[in-house]
């Protein structure tokens, strides 16, 4: 609606209103400019009118104007009043300024239009504060959200009723489950980037995810029939598995009889049907691998991470620790396997921060029974990242309740944590000095709980221990021989995996030092040493399941070759190594017809091909009636006969040789 109809509209004609020196243009004319500045009481008349009338001009939208006029009836409450500036008030002092003053309110008038607009910016609501909860500056986001958790509890990412001791150390962040974050960090982005541009052209959609980046040389990504079912939620814990359909659950049967085969072509074949089936892609990911084909291995495995992405449900949070996945259902040990080998190729990569991330994921999904062990490996990851801070709070909250002490990673970890942190710049001496005596004596209390560590630890770091320390009861041969089974593996499996640690030159003197106080307390009767020789006997006997699990997984030929015979013995599967004895199976494999081909001849399948009931090996079969029975027995023994005959007829059959060629040297050209 135009100007002119609104002014119809309210009973006015152009002409009518006053002007006011605020709305005053650069077209206005002089002889205005010095009426307004005359301060008549006919011009003051006229600028309260136009005061009035203001928010009527310059609008070609009706819905504008309405919308400035709710604005102008909004009531300013006392306090509000109260909370802006007395240059800002309107009250009935300033008629009287106007009519006393006219110099003043021509320079009032001037700014009148602006001191409005920001009159409005100015205007706030109130924010009723709850109890407990502080006046906060707006430019303090970190103290706000902190605001906002105390009055409002925990969010849905950090809800954590029942294990709220692990939600600090088990946080995972999005960032750091990509790769190329903690590559941009080292190298920058163009390192890692480079100039390559993805082509606009051909170029496939792929959903967004978190753990990996789809690529344009995979396979086009249809479902393959896996889909994720919220089982319940308690405490704030919500329990998940995965499913698999009826087209997926037959293309499972088809790779274990592929398995079974031990050809690795029959897997091939299998992927090439169905390009994102999770274990074909995890066993021919470990082909590979053996055969040193290390980016293909490791595209493999992203592949299967990403169809498991794609089927994730939408309340399954890869952050929150609040996520849970039964081991001992069959369908969610690929998701582990998957996670795990990929944390593998990240570390080996030069990714540690990363890996750590996956770690911290795989133990959150089921932090209680651990069922791939990765207490026995966060340790390495926490401290190849440089994460101390980290690991000291997990070993300090986790401590009660599952004795990290006991773990010999865990024990000299926390020292060699101390110890780095007391070698650090920007500590003050005072600190440093408090952070070495606590790494000492965590060192000397490690070594005299876990004294067969040492002698292998220098023999892989290839440091030729002292004459004193390889002679002593203590640390010498008796001391490796002595230990029990399962302690012997778990400290085969440190020195395997985290000797690179030790080899600087700062860590082998505090070691060297340390050493040679535990000898000096040894000598001494220390009560601690029989304490802890007390503690070895009686624990450490056997292993559970999840550490075998563990060191099959970690292919660590130090603690491999540990294993009891009871883990070596059997056949240990790629795709799912050592499975619980209490496993959880939704379906089952439907049993195989053994028709027994390789012990009949061809002339036997000939005649099951036209007697469907024919059995070589005699005997009716219990399905059969008690007639049909009888009748296919005396039919065998009628087809044995005659199969005897068929067999001696062939043994009789000689056949002729071709004449031999006398001079086989013989020229073609001599043959008539």
């Amino acid at each position: 609606m135009s100007t002119r109809a609104l002014r119809r509209l309210k009973g006015k004609q152009r002409g009518q209103e006053a002007l006011d020196a605020g709305d005053l243009t650069v077209d206005d004319s002089p002889e205005e400019l010095l009426d307004t500045a005359s301060g008549s009481p006919q011009s003051d008349s006229k600028g309260r009118k136009a005061k009035k009338n203001k928010a009527q001009k310059n609008f070609c939208n009706i819905y504008e104007l309405i919308g400035d006029a709710d604005n102008e009836a909004e009531i300013i409450s006392p306090d509000e009043e109260e909370d802006q500036p007395d240059e800002n008030k309107t009250s009935g002092t300033e008629k009287k300024d106007d009519i006393e003053k006219p110099d003043e309110k021509q320079e009032n008038a001037s700014t009148k239009s602006s001191g409005d607009r920001v009159k409005k910016k100015k205007k706030k609501k109130k924010t009723k504060v709850t109890e407990g909860q502080e006046a906060v500056p707006d430019d303090n986001i970190d103290l706000i959200l902190e605001n906002l958790e105390q009055s409002n509890g925990l969010g849905l990412q950090n809800e954590d009723c029942g294990g709220s001791d692990r939600r600090s150390v088990l946080h995972v962040e999005h960032r750091n489950l990509n790769s190329e974050t903690e590559l941009k960090r080292y190298f920058g982005a163009r390192a890692v980037q480079g100039d390559q541009r993805p082509r606009q052209r051909n170029r496939q959609f792929h959903r967004s995810t978190w753990m990996t980046i789809p690529k344009d040389s995979w396979p086009r990504f249809s479902r393959p029939g896996i889909s994720m079912t919220l089982l319940q939620s308690k405490d704030g814990i919500q329990y998940f598995t995965f499913e698999h359909g009826r087209d997926y659950q037959q293309v499972q049967f088809k790779f274990l009889d592929a398995v079974e085969s031990m050809d690795p072509n029959n897997i091939v074949a299998l992927l090439q049907l169905n390009p994102y089936h999770i274990d074909s892609l995890l066993q021919l990911s470990d082909v590979c691998r053996i055969q040193e084909d290390q980016e293909m291995a490791r595209d493999l495995i992203e592949r299967a991470m990403y169809s498991f992405e794609c089927a994730f449900h939408p309340l399954f949070s890869l952050t929150s620790s609040t996520s849970r996945l039964d081991y001992l259902r069959t369908e969610n040990r690929a998701f582990y396997l998957a996670l795990y080998k990929h944390m593998m190729f990240l570390e080996k990569r030069g990714c540690p921060r990363t890996a750590l991330e996956y770690c911290k994921l795989i133990l959150s999904l089921d932090p209680d029974s651990d069922p791939l062990c990765m207490l026995l490996l966060i340790d390495f990851l926490t401290l190849r990242s440089r994460e101390y801070h980290s690991l000291l709070q997990l070993h300090q909250e986790w401590e009660e309740h599952r004795n990290l002490s006991q773990l010999p990673n865990f024990a000299f970890s926390t020292a060699l944590c101390h110890f780095h942190l007391s070698q650090l710049e920007d500590v003050d001496p005072e600190e440093s000095e408090k952070e070495r005596h606590k790494a000492d004596q965590l060192l000397q209390d490690a070594l005299i709980m876990f004294p067969g560590v040492l002698i292998p630890l220098l023999d892989l770091c290839t440091v030729q221990p002292d004459a004193a320390v390889s002679s002593h009861v203590f640390f010498g041969p008796k001391s490796q021989l002595g230990q029990p089974p399962a302690l012997a593996e778990l400290t085969s499996l440190y020195v395997g995996r985290t000797h690179s640690l030790w080899r600087e030159a700062a860590v082998m003197l505090w070691l060297e030092e340390s050493v040679k106080e535990v000898l000096r307390r040894v000598d001494a009767k220390d009560p601690l040493v029989e304490e802890c020789q007390n503690k070895r006997k009686q624990r450490y006997q056997s292993a559970p399941r999840n550490i075998h699990r563990h060191v099959l997984l970690s292919e660590i030929k130090e603690a491999t070759s540990s294993l009891p015979l009871e883990v070596t013995s059997q056949p240990v599967m790629g795709f799912d190594p050592l499975p619980p004895l209490d496993s959880v199976m939704s379906y089952t494999r439907p049993e195989r017809q053994h028709v027994g081909a390789t012990n009949e001849s061809t002339l036997s399948l000939f005649f099951r091909s036209l007697l469907p009931n024919f059995n070589l090996q005699g005997g009716p079969r219990p399905e059969d009636e008690l007639e049909v029975a009888r009748a296919g027995q005396e039919l065998n023994q009628e087809v044995n006969r005659l199969m005897v005959a068929m067999r001696d007829m062939l043994a009789n059959i000689r056949f002729q040789e071709p004449p031999r060629d006398e001079n086989p040297y013989r020229d073609e050209e001599e043959w008539d």
